[in-house]
């Protein structure tokens, strides 16, 4: 792939894309370049996206035409690489379950030799847009695709739940990619895109830090990524995981957790692909995050916790009294979750906080099944309303 030299050239002072993040460290991250080629196999196009741990990159596979991959470069931690190990193990699992195929593959992993040391990089089919992107772009998702989309992501949750004994413990939209049709022409496009207008970028004496191209809308089936906070499940499964504002009550509280924290991430990304404000505010006011505040916005929603619930967590003493009387520093808000709900009416908004009911549940053991979830109303509306499914009340 040859390259023109009509780029923007950005200041070299200015930091950019992975250097404003808290605790970058150039020296940790390989200096990728358009252009360049990986194992005689991977030719570079352009640059998806970056993060604290890695840089991700659109490639053509040389050795199968027409073929493009993600490729994502990793820090160079030193350590064996957790997200690589959760992948080999689910490509280990024979399983003919169709949630299977709505996990993001694995199709390669090799090591980077750079001038600080080994970076572990994964080789994933190359995959549209994330629904967080889809929904800026869109300002709304229409109902029926969100619905069509969250049953595939339901079935990869319980591929991983029975047969791989995986805990995602991650699932929100930005992790959820749409697919690419055959008769799309994305890649391609993308491809024409750097080449008539490069990627800006500044230089540097021993790298050039590119500005992200992102995927272009597509519209195939969805798939669930990223699983570098993911689990082999345990039968005590322990330990702080899950984004801040997504966090389920139990993990907040210290306690084990177990499958059901995926299905309270599920809920909160519903929520969040419907609704234009998330569910939870959950920082004070100097912008960091606050247990208090968090807590108390799930009593104010789910009303207070069982007794039994908060007897599991020493941590609960923090925030109750021995008869379930809050005691946190924060007052509990005048919210609801209906008054929390901005966009749907009517019968639809009905079916839909009565499935946000059903799943957020303080106690793990009382949230709806994930069986269950899969013949809620709220999930099946669009099929109901073709007349495909007949709900039975």
């Amino acid at each position: 792939m040859s390259h023109t030299a009509n780029y923007d050239k950005l200041e070299p002072s200015v930091p950019l894309e992975e250097e404003t993040l808290r605790h970058y460290k150039a020296e940790r991250y390989y200096p990728v370049n358009i252009g360049d080629v990986f194992q005689d196999r991977y030719s570079i196009i352009g640059k998806l996206g970056y993060g604290t741990t890695s840089t991700v990159w659109l490639c053509h596979d040389l050795l199968a035409p027409k073929k493009y991959v993600a490729l994502k470069v990793f820090v160079n931690s030193g350590k064996p690489l957790h997200e690589l190990s959760i992948y080999e193990h689910i490509n280990r699992v024979e399983s003919k379950h169709g949630g299977r195929a709505r996990i993001r593959a694995l199709l390669d992993s090799f090591v980077l030799s750079g001038p600080h040391g080994e970076h572990t990089c994964l080789v994933h089919e190359a995959l549209g847009m994330n629904m967080e992107e889809l929904k800026e772009l869109l300002g709304e998702i229409p109902p029926d695709f969100i619905q069509q989309c969250l049953r595939d992501i339901l079935r990869a949750i319980h591929f991983l739940h029975q047969e791989a004994h995986v805990i995602h413990t991650d699932v929100q939209p930005k992790n959820i990619l749409m697919g690419v049709l055959k008769t799309d022409t994305a890649f391609e496009r993308y491809q024409q895109d750097e080449l008539e207008k490069p990627s800006p970028r500044k230089e540097l004496p021993d790298r050039t830090i590119y500005v992200s191209r992102p995927m272009r809308y597509t519209l195939g089936l969805p798939s669930l990524s990223d699983f570098s906070e993911a689990r082999i499940d345990e039968p005590q499964n322990s330990g702080l995981i899950m984004p801040d504002v997504y966090r389920a009550p139990e993990v907040i509280l210290g306690m084990p957790w177990g499958h059901s924290v995926d299905l309270w991430g599920y809920a909160m990304t519903i929520w969040d692909l419907f609704e234009p404000r998330k569910l939870f505010n959950t920082q004070d006011v100097d912008g960091r995050y606050s247990e208090a505040i968090h807590l108390a916005q799930m009593v104010a929603i789910m009303g207070p916790p069982p007794l039994e619930f908060l007897k599991r967590s020493e941590r609960s003493r923090l925030f109750w009294d021995a008869q379930g009387n809050w005691l946190g520093d924060v007052p509990i808000p005048d919210m609801t979750l209906h008054s929390k709900e901005q966009r749907l009416h009517g019968e639809e908004q009905k079916s839909f906080l009565e499935f946000m009911m059903k799943t957020l549940r303080w106690d793990p053991d009382d949230r709806c099944a994930l069986e269950h979830v899969f013949m809620d109303e709220f999930l099946l509306a669009d099929l109901i309303a073709k007349g495909e499914v007949v709900h039975k009340e």
